[in-house]
């Protein structure tokens, strides 16, 4: 048979749970466990017996009441042996803990003093400086067609203010800053130490960059800022070792951020103008293509133009004026003629005013003076009178110069006659052959102004990316930023941290009063709870 040991086969056991006698009130004891010597006996126990390959339960008789029971640990009652009088711990207990330790309490207070003093003299000093700053969304309206635009809204313009909030203590602005003031070369803000020096020993690296970086970082936690709430004020807050290079780095941060805010526009302002610009090869191409088609259409359809219009359609215009004045001298020889060849049946050549040429005014002025001296002849001489008869014959003479003069000069106006025909006859006919041109060059035309306002739209869209490049180009130029600063840093009249030396004494001395207080009652407890005291009566 197989059996465990004695600690290891004692089995479970039976009993009656013991009771307490508990206070009518109630009091701490109720939570103390009961002692070995209140718990029941087992009234039997069971053991394992293996047999073969399986292990079953055994009951075992009960031990007897004289044989002696083994040992159980420790409770709390034994280790403190007056636990179930704490509730009975008074005032005067209290007075009489704090009397026997007033030595830890005059120590504690003693330390914490000491310690407060040190911190006082050894600990580095905070000087803070504070900034104010209007950061206004709406920038500054220099251009009406700006590159960025303004939202209205005011949650719209309460996030612009957070963002540049945010670039206010970002790395760019703090990296200017460094570079500026140098901090990475200031022991304030970059300490070397024992392990930087193993490290640049292992692996080494670029000083200026890890200096930088523990420049960056000693900054970004001297440095905070905030947003008034419900405006667009924005407090920036800086701590230093010095007062001076607290300004200074105030000071610093504003200008960087302006400078960053400028740049990013300027930035952007560029981004922009560079893609019109890159825009502005293809649109000068398409520009350039539309032009020349138009050139090549005109010059395969023949058609110029002066000051907007067809040449056909001004020599259009000038032959058809060309006609009407042809036609009109054309009506004024065929009259003349007409009326000359009447006058000249007639026989009235001597009268007729048709005929008007030097000569024959020459002639009609003998032919009535000699008129004159034959009337007058008449009325003097007979008709037979030698004088009178040489007047007529000479009468005779002027009248056929007359009719000579007057043929002559219906030839001519006959000349003119027959010229102003054919030069009307020749004007008609290219007036006509002008009119067919016209109807061809106004069906080409159609597709010409088709080309031409394909070729102006696309010159329109040219100059005015052109234009708009131009303008954002030097708007690149100009801060339009809306920032302004209404509080500058002034020289802090006390160190912010840590408090004056008065202030750290009396705190130190509170800390250590309560911690030898705190002692002192502890110390007292644990004598009660030990047995070593008994409470005060």
């Amino acid at each position: 048979m197989y059996r465990r040991s004695e600690p290891e086969g004692q089995g479970l056991r039976h009993g009656r749970p013991s009771q307490r006698l508990r206070p009518a009130g109630g009091s701490l004891l109720d939570f103390v466990p009961a002692s070995a010597e209140e718990t029941a006996p087992p009234e039997e126990a069971r053991t394992l017996e293996k047999v073969g390959a399986s292990v079953r339960v055994v009951d075992l008789p009960a031990p007897s009441h004289n044989a002696r029971a083994p040992e159980e640990p420790a409770s709390a009652a034994d280790f403190f042996p007056q636990l179930h009088l704490l509730g009975s711990i008074g005032i005067n207990d209290i007075i009489v803990w704090l009397r026997d330790g007033i030595r830890w309490i005059v120590i504690a207070l003693l330390l914490s003093g000491a310690a407060a003093f040190a911190y006082a003299v050894t600990a580095t000093p905070r000087y803070t400086v504070y900034t104010d700053l209007v950061v206004d969304p709406s920038n500054l309206n220099v251009v009406s067609d700006d590159v960025f635009t303004t939202n209205p809204q005011r949650d719209a313009q309460l996030l612009e203010v957070e963002s540049k909030l945010r670039i206010l203590t970002s790395r760019n602005v703090l990296q200017r800053v460094i570079d500026e003031l140098r901090l990475s070369e200031d022991p304030e803000f970059v300490k070397p130490t024992l392990l930087d020096w193993l490290k640049a020993l292992l692996a080494p690296r670029d000083g200026k960059t890890d200096k930088d970086l523990a420049a960056m970082r000693v900054l970004s936690e001297r440095v905070e800022a905030r947003r008034e709430e419900r405006s667009f004020v924005v407090v920036l807050k800086v701590w230093s070792e010095e007062p001076a290079k607290a300004i200074a780095l105030s000071d610093a941060i504003v200008e960087a951020f302006e400078a960053e805010l400028f740049q990013s526009s300027a930035e952007s302002a560029g981004r922009v103008a560079q893609n019109l610009n890159a825009r502005l090869d293809e649109l000068r191409r398409n520009v350039t293509e539309a032009e020349r088609r138009v050139e090549d259409f005109r010059r395969q359809n023949g058609l110029q133009s002066t000051n907007g219009e067809l040449v056909s359609n001004q020599l259009s215009s000038e032959l058809n004026t060309q006609v009407l004045d042809g036609q009109q001298r054309f009506i004024q020889a065929e009259t003349r003629y007409r009326q000359m060849s009447s006058a000249v049946a007639g026989g009235r050549t001597a009268s007729a005013s048709v005929f008007e040429s030097a000569n024959m005014t020459d002639l009609r002025q003998q032919y009535n003076a000699l008129q004159q001296q034959i009337g007058s002849m008449q009325l003097t001489y007979g008709e037979r009178h030698p004088r009178l008869v040489a007047a007529r014959s000479e009468r005779a003479t002027l009248e056929t110069a007359m009719k000579d003069e007057a043929r002559r000069i219906l030839e001519r106006a006959k000349a003119d006659f027959d010229r102003e025909r054919k030069a009307l006859a020749t004007l008609r006919g290219k007036a006509d052959n002008e009119k067919s041109n016209v109807f061809t060059d106004n069906q080409a035309q159609v597709q010409l102004r088709d080309l031409e306002r394909d070729a102006r739209s696309k010159a329109a869209i040219y100059e005015t990316h052109l234009a708009r490049a131009q303008q954002i180009t030097e708007r690149q130029q100009i801060d339009t930023t809306n920032v302004r600063v209404i509080s500058r840093a002034l020289p802090p009249n006390a160190r912010s941290w840590p408090p004056r030396t008065l202030v750290l004494l009396i705190g130190g001395a509170f800390l250590g009063l309560a911690l030898g207080i705190a002692t002192a009652l502890a110390l007292g407890l644990w004598r009660f709870l030990r047995g070593k005291t008994r409470a005060a009566a």
